[in-house]
């Protein structure tokens, strides 16, 4: 307070000592420099109550990499190795020798007796091989069998067909025809088939092997010729 009265003295003079009422300029003029005064004084005072606050900061700090430094591995030490058993050798016992002492009166107790002499090879008697049996083939011109013989078409005839058959008969064991195929044919079918028909019922002498009869097979020519 007593700085602020000591500038109000120093800027305003007393009152005796004015001569006559200043002007609004000059008004307005003191009124800035009294404003800018308090300014000026609270500033002061405001840095020297913060002067005494403020602490003293330290130095500044530098700082520097430093090269990092590899840590050097150490080589790993090797195993220590296992020791081998020990095989203890078995001492080696040889065997003594027997000596067989013969003695001269003792006869010996192991005799071999004396084989009589092996037998000589009986010859192999080879059964004769079977003679085969021949085999007599079937017949069918026999006079008793009675065959009628094939009928000569007409209309064969009246056409000229002419020509020889050759026919294929299985013979049974009973001497029937059990199937009648044509080997040959004679060119006209109407001649086959008459050919064909007689000798299906025609009766034969059944082939035979020694005295039994067989089925067999027999080719059996038929003619057809006009006179």
């Amino acid at each position: 307070m007593d700085q602020e009265r000591l500038v109000t003295a120093l800027v305003l003079p007393p009152l005796d000592c004015r001569e006559s009422v200043p002007s609004t300029g000059e008004r307005l003029i003191n009124a800035a420099v009294v404003v800018l005064l308090h300014a000026v004084l609270a500033y002061a005072m405001l840095y020297v109550s913060v002067r005494n606050d403020l602490i003293a900061l330290p130095p500044s700090i530098s700082a520097r990499l430093l090269p990092m430094i590899e840590e050097k591995k150490e080589p790993a030490k090797p195993l220590p190795p296992i020791p081998k058993p020990q095989v203890r050798k078995q001492p080696v016992v040889q065997p003594q020798p027997v000596l067989a002492v013969a003695s001269p009166t003792a006869p010996s107790a192991f005799v071999v007796a004396a084989q009589p002499p092996a037998p000589a090879p009986q010859p192999i008697a080879v059964p004769p091989a079977p003679t085969p049996v021949a085999v007599v083939a079937a017949r069918f011109d026999a006079d008793y069998l009675h065959n009628p013989k094939p009928v000569y078409p007409a209309l064969a005839r009246r056409m000229g067909e002419e020509g020889k058959v050759l026919l294929k008969v299985r013979v049974s064991a009973q001497g029937t025809a059990l199937e009648v195929a044509v080997a040959k044919s004679s060119g006209f079918a109407r001649l086959d088939a008459a050919a064909s028909e007689a000798v299906a019922r025609w009766r034969f002498v059944p082939a035979r092997r020694g005295d039994e009869p067989v089925d067999s097979s027999v080719v059996v020519p038929i003619t057809f010729a006009l006179e």
